[in-house]
């Protein structure tokens, strides 16, 4: 697999990454793998070449971060991975236990420290811009923590343009490390980051990872156990322009004699401003099928015509789990 520079960084990763909130524990969500099924499908990412993860504190309130990292690193040396992980979400009742204070992320990172079994995290992101917190507080914490060499690279997630350039600049004015990374939703149903947010970046020679791609299987056409239990799939997704868009995604993919998921991905792919799409999968088969979209060429005239069928729609700025189960693990000894 191609490695990509990591935005104007020095690090570079695998072109694709994979997002693992699908692996933890089926407690948490009915749709999440436990550990035993989740090494097969870490092992073939290793195989088809993939070496970047994102991970968070907040999957399966922390099985996810523990698993993840104890079977990549029983594959390969801890050294050839780039692991992602974040914090923001409420991990208990605590009201410190949440958000983007000094408190919280100071004992998230060595939290994810100790589930993940490693001294370092390559790429610390928070999950949701915190009001609650001043920014100089979070962008202040979050230098310490690179300077005391528990994280490589810092990154954000799911804000509005303003607000990361607003963090990106307290950060720069007073010296202390910017964000290198943006994680945003980004799919053929969902482009509203294409007014600020991407152009920002590109600017910024701030690398883009994408989520969502198959906007929660509505471009994949799935019928799995997500797509039927995902609270938030009704008020992101599912209108009449979805569907038309769906539908000539549909008719691509039988032009290719491929899926609707690889097109989907091979769009996404397409776009000069994503550095590294994040592949979700469930099963062996559907990690080895999505990475085929490296090897579908889109027309330019499929791309011009799945480009010409969006519409805007309101923005999704403020990602909202559903209430967390009442499951949360003990932390482990070590």
């Amino acid at each position: 697999m191609e490695t990509v520079s990591f935005g104007n960084t020095g690090l570079k990763v695998s072109r694709l990454c994979f997002g693992t909130m699908t692996i933890g524990s089926s407690a948490w969500k009915p749709w999440v793998l436990d550990e035993a099924a989740a090494r097969p499908l870490l092992g073939k990412c290793l195989d088809l070449g993939i070496t970047f993860f994102d991970t968070a504190n907040w999957y399966s309130t922390g099985e996810s971060e523990r698993i993840v990292a104890s079977a990549l690193t029983s594959m390969v040396p801890r050294d050839r991975l780039v692991l992602a992980t974040k914090a923001f979400y409420a991990m208990s009742d605590d009201p410190n236990d949440r958000g983007l204070s000094r408190k919280h992320l100071l004992a998230s990172v060595d939290a994810s420290l100790r589930r993940m079994r490693t001294d370092y995290i390559d790429l610390l992101v928070i999950h949701a811009f915190d009001p609650e917190t001043p920014i100089e507080e979070t962008m202040a914490a979050l230098h310490d923590i690179v300077r005391a060499g528990k994280v490589r690279y810092l990154g954000a997630s799911t804000m509005f343009a303003w607000q990361f350039v607003q963090m990106n600049h307290v950060a720069r004015l007073n010296g202390w490390t910017p964000f290198v990374n943006m994680q945003c939703q980004y799919n053929l149903l969902y482009r509203e980051e294409e007014r600020e947010m991407l152009p920002y970046c590109r600017h910024q020679g701030i690398a883009v990872t994408a989520f969502s791609l198959l906007a929660r299987g509505l471009l994949s056409a799935s019928n799995r156990i997500r797509s039927r239990t995902d609270a938030n799939i009704g008020f992101m997704y599912g209108d009449a322009l979805d569907r038309e868009i769906c539908a000539r995604v549909k008719a691509i993919a039988k032009d290719h004699d491929s899926t609707m998921a690889a097109v989907a991905i091979a769009w996404v792919l397409s776009r000069d401003d994503i550095c590294c799409p994040i592949l979700g999968a469930s099963t062996v088969d559907q990690v080895a099928n999505n990475v085929e979209a490296l090897d579908l060429a889109l027309t330019a005239d499929e791309i011009r015509d799945l480009d010409a069928l969006y519409r805007p729609r309101d923005v999704i700025n403020d990602y909202v789990p559903e209430p967390m189960p009442r499951y949360w693990r003990e932390e482990p000894d070590g």
